[in-house]
């Protein structure tokens, strides 16, 4: 692995932090004060990108998007996870899992994502179906040549800004006894489709402004030319597609933990009590010294993983490893800038305590890492039977 980057990624990296500083942080302190992003300045945003060229950056170029590789599309989601999600995700990456759709889906769907003109969204957990994801109770019967969907997804990021959604229904079982399992299937689903309707999602201390949804599906009726993939293989669809997403998980911890960081070495270089730089204690100096070590140590993690994939190697227990080496580490990291400053650390003069909290959700979203132990461990010992 060359741990140098090339003139790409290096502009890449600059292009994208001097953006999220110039355009993004001046925003900040108004979505954290209102828990709102106002639509027409996410289309700014948006349009801005457009600009920039950098729009759908992890899309194929066949299909239009900038067809980055792992590691430099890791690159630049380090840089974005700097700033808050209800600002970032305005740069908008479609869904990879768009990638597997038909022709006539393509032109539906794909290819307006990638010239901005339609937002997609991501439902596959329920209320009681979370990490559990085989355990869903959204259903959809046959009827003809339709479906016929019931039932409820939650916890939706986005989706009250997604022109559709792509959602993983059940759609009948397989195998008999303690072997039976259910069919998932994955759809797309357009808003306003009679039948499906997006309600408000919970309150959540952790990324105010980026809202998380209800969906709600009350006999609502879909062709089957509305499947993505195949019947009974949306698992197929969202292996081949989707489990790479945890880096962007992994990189962007990485990219707020150094911004936390920063913001404690400059404070700790400043601030002076006793006579001296607090910075000069061992008591701050051994904390810093242990922050940038685990923020390495996660950052190269993350692109070692990225870079197994690009050279096609297989990458699912380093992926599982960086997201949560990551985003346990942002967690340590936060909590410690924020010690740093003592009691400042915890007014919101400071960001701090927003990437604090900020920082707890990525312990959960995109697989728990209780399950991200689950899938290291069973990588290890499955080779030797156990």
């Amino acid at each position: 692995m060359d741990f140098g980057l090339t003139e790409e990624q290096e502009l890449v990296v600059r292009t994208v932090r001097d953006f999220v500083e110039r355009e993004l942080y001046p925003l900040e302190a108004q979505v954290e004060r209102t828990g709102e992003l106002p639509r027409e300045l996410g289309r700014e945003i948006q349009d801005k990108v457009l600009a920039l060229g950098f729009y759908a950056p992890n899309i194929p170029a066949e299909f239009g998007g900038g067809g980055l590789d792992a590691v430099t599309f890791a690159l630049l989601e380090r840089e974005l996870g700097r700033t808050s999600m209800a600002l970032n995700h305005w740069w908008f990456r479609p869904s990879n899992i768009l990638c597997a759709a038909n022709a006539e889906q393509r032109d539906r769907y794909l290819l307006p994502c990638v010239r901005g003109e339609r937002i997609d969204a991501l439902a596959m957990t329920e209320p009681d179906a979370g990490s559990d994801v085989r355990g869903m109770k959204c259903f959809a019967r046959r009827d003809g040549d339709d479906w016929i969907v019931n039932g409820t997804k939650h916890f939706i990021s986005h989706a009250d800004v997604a022109d559709f959604v792509i959602v993983f229904i059940a759609t009948g079982e397989e195998g008999s006894g303690k072997q039976s399992r259910k069919r998932i299937t994955c759809f797309l689903v357009d808003r306003g489709t009679p039948g499906f309707e997006i309600r408000k999602g919970y309150n959540s201390v952790s990324h105010k402004g980026y809202h998380n949804c209800i969906l709600s599906f009350d006999d609502c009726r879909l062709p089957s030319s509305q499947i993505l993939g195949e019947e009974g293989l949306g698992f197929e669809v969202a292996n081949t597609w989707l489990y790479a997403t945890r880096i962007t998980v992994a990189t962007m911890c990485v990219g707020r933990a150094r911004r936390a960081f920063d913001i404690a070495l400059n404070y700790a270089a400043q601030r002076k009590q006793f006579g001296q730089q607090i910075g000069k204690f061992q008591g701050v100096s051994f904390k810093l010294a242990d922050m940038i070590t685990s923020i390495d140590a996660a950052d190269l993690l993350t692109l070692s993983a990225a870079w197994r994939l690009d050279k096609g190697l297989p990458a699912n227990r380093e992926i599982a490893q960086a997201k949560l080496f990551a985003s346990e580490m942002l967690a340590r990291v936060t909590d410690e800038a924020i010690q740093i400053h003592g009691g400042m650390g915890l007014m919101d003069d400071l960001p701090l305590e927003r990437f604090w909290r900020d920082a707890r959700v990525e312990r959960i979203w995109d697989g728990t890492s209780e399950i991200q132990r689950h899938i290291i461990s069973r990588d290890l010992l499955r080779p030797l039977g156990a």
